[in-house]
This record gives structure tokens, sequence and C-alpha cells, in this order.
């Protein structure tokens, strides 16, 4: 048999360096002294409301594909009768599915009022302005129907704006991540209202009718959720991005723009003043 030929050594392994841009505002302690600050409250309650977020954007999906699957079944009733257990599994993954979705709905949307209250809070506290809305505001601006159709996707914004030290007198400009969450959130009231008055006819067409509406709005809840969770974790990074405590190595320094010195350049070309260099954070 014939060996194998070995590589040459190129060295000891180094550390993978932190690869993307950076924030839009300075680096901070990960942690602070005062555990009840805004700041440290609006980080507390996103860690609780985000996974919440995602998890009823998961259940969401169930509640649509189990309306979709009814649905089917009641177009192939029309030509043959159904079997009993199939029509009891779909009936109980109806029911279960919509019973969850719902609650994991409103605790989300709690947690994600809580949230807003506070970070704007902290973002106010962070540029030394005054908040534009009270605590009280912000929650009736969520909770109360028509009202919360403009307020809260201007208390996002509004955030937004403020955590990026914008100056207080310009009008708000929301990003696009703001404006696709408030569109969504649009749509799923007025849905919901939709959905809502469409319970109230009878027939067994409006019934049909009926459950491909709520299929839809099972959809746009479980998108809804989805991007509602992707953009409390943004403005909560925006708000101050936070560094890790932990050591950080020095494993690479570039001078003209190569990451090694050029050996064959000579000692002079060797060493060059150090210009630029990468970190990695190491346990």
């Amino acid at each position: 048999m014939v060996p194998v030929p070995r590589p040459p050594y190129a060295g000891p392994p180094r550390p993978r360096p932190q690869r993307g841009g950076y924030p839009a505002l300075p680096w901070v302690r990960a942690t602070g002294p005062d555990g009840a600050a805004p700041l440290t409250a609006a980080r507390a309650t996103a860690g609780t409301a985000v996974p919440l977020l995602w998890a009823t954007a998961a259940v969401a999906l169930v509640a649509a594909g189990a309306e979709v699957w009814r649905y089917v079944l009641l177009l192939a009733s029309r030509a043959d009768a159904l079997s009993g257990p199939v029509v009891a599994a779909s009936d109980a993954l109806v029911l279960s599915a919509g019973t969850i979705a719902p609650i994991m709905t409103v605790l989300a949307g709690a947690l994600v009022v809580l949230w807003s209250a506070r970070a704007a809070a902290a973002a106010a506290a962070g540029a030394g302005v005054v908040p534009s809305r009270r605590t009280r505001d912000v929650v009736v601006g969520w909770v109360v129907p028509g009202v919360n159709l403009a307020v809260p996707g201007a208390v996002l914004a509004e955030i937004e704006h403020t955590a990026l030290r914008r100056p207080a007198g310009e009008r708000p400009r929301p990003s696009r991540l703001v404006l696709v969450w408030w569109g969504l959130w649009v749509a799923g009231v007025v849905l919901s209202a939709v959905v809502l008055l469409w319970g109230l006819r009878t027939g067994v067409q409006a019934r049909a009718d009926g459950v491909l509406l709520h299929a839809l709005l099972d959809v746009l809840a479980a998108a809804t959720a989805g991007v509602t969770a992707v953009l409390v974790g943004h403005l909560t990074r925006l708000l101050a991005p936070a560094r890790s405590d932990r050591r950080e190595l020095l494993v690479r320094v570039t001078g003209t723009g190569s990451g090694r010195p050029d050996a064959a350049a000579g000692p002079a070309r060797a060493h060059q003043p150090v210009v630029a260099g990468e970190q990695v954070a190491v346990e």
C-alpha cells in the first residue's frame, strides 16, 4: 500500500474571527449594576417574548393546517361519506390548535405590549429625552379597537427613531422592517374583525367560507408573530448593543490589506505599523 502523503505543518489552529457589520451604536456592557433600569427590563422582557412569539407562530401554522384539512374533508363529503375516525381526528386537531393558538397569542401579545412600554422608556433614557407617550397611552393604543391600527406602528417607529439617536424634533422614518410589521398587523386586525362578523352568518356555504377565512387568519397570525419576534430582537439590540464580557484574543493584524507580512519584501515590509486587526471572543 502507498502511504497517503501528509500535508505540511501549517501552524497551530486559529480561532475563527467574527464576521459581519458593526451596530449603529457603540458597544456597552451586557450587564449593568442597576437591575431595575429600563434597558435591563426591556431586555429581560424581550428574552421571554421572542421565544414565545416563535412558538405562537408554529402553533398558528398547525392551526392553519388543521383548517385546510377540514376544508378538504368538506369538499370530499360532497361526493362520498367520510370516515368517522378521520373526521374525529380532524375535529380534535382543529379544536386543540384553535384553543392553544389564541391563548399563546394573548400571552405573547401581553409581553410585546409590556416590552414596547419598557423599550420606549429605555430609548428615551438612553437618548436623554422625555418619552413621547406615557405608559398608559402605549397600552391603550395597543388594545383599543380602531386606535390599535395606528398607535402600535407609531410606537415602534418612535422606539427605533429614539434608539438611533435621531433628532427629537424630526419626524420618525420607519425602517422597512417596521413597515412590513405594520402592514401585517393592520391586515391581521382587519381580518380578525371580518372573521368575527362572518361567524354570525348561517348556511353551509358560509361555514365553508369561514373555514378558509380561519385558515388565512392563522397563516397571517403566524407571519405576524414571526416578524414581531424579529423586530423585537432587532429593536432591543438597537437600544444598546451588548458586548460580551468574555476575553478577546487578537488573531490577525493587517497593514496594506494583506493578512500576513510579505517575507520576500524584507524586514522593512514585515515590520510596518499595524493599522487594522481582527479579534475573536474566547472562553
